[in-house]
């Protein structure tokens, strides 16, 4: 098998980052790239994911855009935090 060198040039911090990854790991950086290679050779292809993929929004996030939108629409988006607690102690009473 004959060995060929193979150069890219990368940010000097994502460089030093991904050796101090590699090295938690017990590998070295050509290791890593050396796996690498090996994966894309077996995978016929790049070995994870490469979509673009829909945010899911949780329903937390959700509902308080939900609220805003109403707010709005009511023309009551811009109540103050007095104003807000005042209108739930009269609903409340």
């Amino acid at each position: 098998m004959v060995n060929t060198l193979v150069q890219f040039r990368v940010d000097e911090n994502d460089r030093t980052e991904a050796i101090e990854i590699c090295s938690k790991l017990g590998i070295d950086l050509q290791s890593y790239f050396r796996i690498c290679l090996a994966r894309l050779i077996r995978e016929k292809g790049i070995p994870f994911s490469m979509k673009i993929e829909e945010v899911k929004e949780n329903k937390g996030i959700s509902a308080m855009k939900r609220a805003s939108k109403i707010a709005k629409e009511y023309g009551i988006s811009d109540l103050s935090l007095d104003e807000i607690n005042e209108a739930i102690r009269e609903a409340r009473g």
